[in-house]
């Protein structure tokens, strides 16, 4: 049967915004006197907002609260703006999807506020999609399949008629473990290391996505 529902992973796919994320959770950890680098978070990335900063307070000898996360939120959403990098052709790929008949959804270890302010950025609402599951939905981030298992079942699909799109290696082994083919795209991570995490397919670019995707 053809696989008809796509789950996207957000950040790295459809935005680049770890830039300005990173950039945001450093000026916030200043305020708890924690000299932050762009090169703490490489590790992290992809594992929900959780992680991603407070395994970088952690490295630094830190104690994580959750007032560090949502005070880089708000910097974040001051920054978006200007910073955020919708990837070109992403609102047109995400339309010509939906005209051939796909149903498409966000799967995004961000939480549900950070998702608003991407989708915001590329010029779409969450009512564009048939379903918008992030980290502020799930116990278990990136890479335990929770959040695509989730997905499916809002989309009433199997996992296993599903395709996930991601750009990173907890987010490619998270859909495969969720039973979904994983196309990679190239982002924080090389195309050979989304492969070897267990993407069937990549892409260099993704313009190329329905096409692809009308293959598998």
């Amino acid at each position: 049967m053809s696989k008809k529902a796509i789950m996207f992973d957000m950040d790295g796919v459809l935005v680049k915004s770890e830039y300005c994320m990173r950039h945001s959770a450093i000026l916030a950890l200043k305020e708890w006197g924690l000299t932050a680098e762009h090169d703490d978070f490489i590790e992290f990335t992809g594992m929900g907002e959780d992680s991603f900063i407070g395994g970088v307070v952690r490295k630094h000898g830190g104690e994580y609260v959750t007032e560090m996360k949502i005070r880089a939120y708000e910097i974040y959403d001051q920054l978006a703006g200007g910073i955020v990098e919708v990837t070109p052709g992403t609102k047109e790929m995400l339309m010509e999807l939906k005209k051939r008949g796909y149903r498409i959804s966000v799967a995004s270890a961000a939480d549900l506020v950070k998702v608003r302010i991407n989708l915001r950025c590329i010029g779409v609402t969450p009512e564009d999609f048939e379903a918008v599951v992030t980290g502020s939905d799930v116990e278990k981030k990136k890479p335990h399949p929770e959040i695509y298992l989730k997905t499916a079942a809002k989309l009433g699909e199997d996992p296993t008629n599903c395709i996930v799109i991601e750009d990173a290696v907890a987010g490619v082994t998270a859909g495969c473990s969720a039973g979904a083919v994983c196309v990679g795209v190239p982002g924080t991570f090389t195309l050979d290391e989304l492969k070897e995490a267990g993407a069937r397919y990549t892409v260099n670019s993704i313009t190329e996505l329905p096409d692809i995707i009308d293959s598998i």
